[in-house]
């Protein structure tokens, strides 16, 4: 996004015919948009969703055409998730995020949107059949699990709510997005909702206090909308804005951004020029270049030595921890027995940085200081013979005694998912912004007075 392009809503009065007329106009063709179209689509309103030139819908193309299969599951409201997760004493109506801490979105959820039930409506069209359950530590599971634990069975969330599998994953080999969003796409294609392709939307334009439509460029050409009910915005966050990035959240500036590339954050700042309030603009999720399975079965230590988070906790708030807290200055500690435990399939082509028979000269190796790792690995083991961890509270299943030979691992140094072949991830960490526009738990944007913006609603912005 240029700072030189207006983002100043245009009033209703200005514009003398429309291009393009509608009941729901969705902003924006992702996860989140296509999502909100079938949404709308299915409460009868006519919908048409934008989609911007040169976004990841064209690797969605590419997959399909690839022949990944786009799999249908029809299970209206998550049914068959929720059954599959009532073995572990939940109900529908009790599948929520446990605490503020948990999981990717943990620390910017509003309370009132982590008690909502997880599935609902034609979303249930497109979840996944749970199939598994991964109970291992991994960014992404090594089968095809439709649900994952997230950290609920680690401390301390398993004090504030009953641990459950809470994590939805699509049902798929490696990463699960494109999957989702051939699924999605397809939905689209077979209902009446119509997306105007290769359309860039520019300004709100308002009558009075409701936003009513938009201006926008629809193939080089400037085109008006207007939207009878409303306009969402599902543009997604600014990871992609380096502006925005500097002034909101430095730390993530310079790092990998896990996006499709058009994360620009317009749809907040156009939110913003008709009013809107934002919330945590400076949280992040970090995807730190480690593997989860080599950390719990060792430590995480920053550069001084010292422990300073539970190791079986979810790998996102690991992330967190490790650069705002940090800045991805730590090391996996681990016993050569921990690494030959992790498959290699699941190692995505980690090695040690450092081996050595002593931990004395494992300190030389990292430039810690001298008796730092040794006094948190005595500490670690003198508990570990007992299965306890007083101070993180690590699972009594991951501990035991790290003996030598001994192992460490720069996390800075990057890892390499098999999904992106040779490629291996740069500067420690992938990352995409979390904050956003501040909305109801229905999707209706508030403005700096905590009142709703008639006409505007928004979902993953």
């Amino acid at each position: 996004m240029s700072p030189r392009i207006p983002v100043t809503p245009i009033d209703t009065s200005e514009i003398d015919t429309y291009d393009r007329e509608t009941d729901v106009l969705v902003i924006g063709y992702g996860c989140a948009g296509a999502a909100a179209a079938l949404e709308a689509d299915a409460a009868g309103a006519q919908v048409i969703a934008t989609r911007a030139p040169e976004r990841w819908w064209r690797i969605v193309d590419f997959v399909g055409r690839r022949g990944v299969p786009r799999r249908r599951h029809p299970d209206p409201g998550g049914v068959r998730v929720h059954r599959h997760r009532r073995g572990h004493g939940e109900v529908p109506a009790r599948c929520t995020r446990p605490g503020r801490r948990s999981g990717e979105g943990g620390p910017v959820q509003p309370r009132e949107r982590r008690a909502l039930p997880v599935a609902r409506g034609p979303w249930g069209a497109v979840q996944a059949v749970a199939v598994g359950i991964s109970y291992l530590p991994t960014w992404v599971p090594p089968t095809d699990d439709g649900l994952m634990w997230m950290g609920e069975n680690a401390y301390p969330f398993y004090e504030i709510a009953t641990p459950a599998p809470r994590g939805h994953r699509v049902t798929s080999e490696g990463f699960g997005g494109k999957v989702l969003m051939a699924v999605l796409c397809e939905a689209v294609e077979e209902s009446a909702v119509a997306v105007h392709t290769d359309t860039s939307v520019l300004r709100l334009i308002r009558n009075g206090d409701r936003v009513v439509g938009v201006v926008a460029r629809h193939f080089g050409e400037t085109v008006t909308y207007r939207a009878r009910r409303g306009v969402v915005l599902t543009t997604g966050g600014f990871a992609d804005n380096v502006e925005m990035l500097a002034q909101h959240a430095p730390q993530l500036v310079g790092l990998a951004v896990t996006s499709d590339g058009g994360d620009d954050g317009r749809g907040i700042v156009m939110a913003q020029a008709a009013g809107a309030a934002v919330k945590h603009m400076s949280a992040g999720q970090v995807g730190i270049s480690l593997v989860p399975g080599m950390m719990v079965r060792g430590m995480i230590v920053d550069s001084l030595g010292r422990r300073f988070i539970n190791e079986d906790v979810y790998p996102g708030l690991v992330g967190q921890a490790t650069l705002f807290e940090h800045n991805l200055h730590v090391w996996v500690i681990l016993a050569e027995e921990a690494y030959e435990e992790v498959p290699v399939d699941e190692r995505w082509g980690v090695q040690p940085h450092f081996v050595a028979e002593t931990l004395e000269e494992l300190e030389r190796e990292i430039g810690m200081p001298e008796g730092a790792l040794q006094t948190t690995v005595g500490e670690y083991n003198r508990f570990a013979e007992h299965g306890e961890d007083p101070y993180f509270h690590k699972s009594a299943r991951w501990l035991r005694p790290l003996q030598a030979p001994f192992a460490a691992i720069d996390v800075r140094r990057g890892v390499s998912p098999p999904e992106y072949g040779d490629n291996v991830g740069a500067g420690g960490a992938e990352v995409f912004t979390i904050g956003g526009l501040r909305t109801t738990v229905d999707g209706a944007v508030l403005d700096l007075g905590d009142e709703p913006i008639p006409g505007l609603f928004a979902a993953g912005v």
